[in-house]
C-alpha cells in the first residue's frame, strides 16, 4: 500500500521509508526536499493522491515557543485536510512521553497542541509517544554545556533507540488506526545526568557533567519520572551499551 512519509528525510523519516519499502509498501518521501512543504500546503493534495496512511515524523526548524507551536498547529491542519480530501484511512504521528505532563516547555505544549487536533481531526489516527533517542543525548549535553559544565536534571529518562522507534511506527502504519495514544520506550532507565555521562565517556567527550535537580528540560524542571511511560508501553530491544557499541567510531 502507499503510505506517506510528512518528514522523510529526517532521521526517523529516511529509516522508515526504508523499512516499509522492504517490506513491499509504496514509501513516499513527503519533505521540503521532495517539492513538499506542510506550512504551506504546497504539494500535499497531489501527494495525498491514492494513499492509505500517513505517517508524520516530522520537526520544527525552530524550538522558539511561538514558531513551534505555529509549525505543528499549522503543518498537521493542512495535513488532515488533505487526508480527507483525498480519502486517507489512517494518519499516524510521533509525539513525546511528556507531552500531557510538562505544560511549561514550550516545544511539549507545542507537541500536545498536534495531538489535540490529530484527536480531533477527521481521519483516524494513532499517536505514537516515544521517550528520548540515545541519538539525541549529546545535543541535550551540548545545549546544558555553559563553557565549563554541564548542568542536566537528575530525573530518569528510558532512552530508545531509533531503530526500534521505526520499527514500532511500521508496524502501526501497517495496521489499523487505535484511536488512541500509545507509547514506546528503551528497557533500561537512567538519570538524565548520567545517561549523558555513559554517552560522552564512550565519545571521549571529557567535559564535566554535573546532575542538578532543579536543572531545566526544553524549558522545564522535571519531576523523577517526567520522561518516562506508563506501564503498557511497547519497550524496545536494543540497551545503550549495546547501541554505543554501534554506533560510536572505535
Amino acid at each position: 500500500m502507499k503510505i506517506v512519509v510528512i518528514g522523510g528525510s529526517g532521521l526517523i523519516g529516511s529509516q522508515l521509508i526504508e523499512k516499509l519499502d522492504e517490506a513491499g509498501h509504496e514509501a513516499v518521501n513527503a519533505s521540503p526536499q521532495t517539492g513538499v512543504n506542510t506550512l504551506t500546503g504546497e504539494g500535499l493534495a497531489e501527494i495525498m493522491r491514492g494513499a492509505a496512511v500517513v505517517v508524520d515524523v516530522s520537526n520544527s526548524p525552530s524550538f522558539e515557543d511561538k514558531a513551534v507551536m505555529e509549525f505543528f498547529t499549522t503543518s498537521t491542519s493542512n495535513q488532515l485536510r488533505a487526508e480527507q480530501q483525498a480519502g486517507v484511512g489512517h494518519h499516524v504521528a510521533l509525539s513525546i512521553v511528556g507531552t500531557d505532563t510538562l505544560p511549561h516547555s514550550g516545544y511539549l505544549r507545542a507537541k500536545h497542541a498536534q495531538e489535540q487536533a490529530i484527536q480531533a481531526g477527521p481521519t483516524p489516527y494513532t499517536i505514537l509517544r516515544s521517550t528520548q533517542f540515545f541519538e539525541f543525548v549529546r545535543r541535550i549535553a551540548d545545549e546544558a554545556f555553559d563553557g565549563e559544565v554541564i548542568r542536566l536534571p537528575t530525573a530518569l529518562m528510558q532512552p530508545v533507540a531509533t531503530a526500534d522507534v521505526v520499527l514500532g511506527l511500521a508496524a502501526l502504519a501497517e495496521g489499523s488506526p487505535r484511536n488512541a495514544v500509545v507509547e514506546i520506550a528503551g528497557p533500561e532507565s537512567f538519570p538524565l545526568d548520567e545517561l549523558a555521562r555513559q554517552v560522552l565517556r564512550a565519545n571521549d567527550d571529557p567535559r564535566a557533567i554535573e546532575g542538578d535537580p532543579h536543572a531545566t528540560y526544553f524549558g522545564t524542571e522535571l519531576a523523577d519520572n517526567s520522561l518516562r511511560p506508563g506501564p503498557d508501553a511497547r519497550i524496545g530491544h536494543l540497551r545503550l551499551a549495546d547501541w554505543l557499541r554501534q554506533s560510536v567510531p572505535a
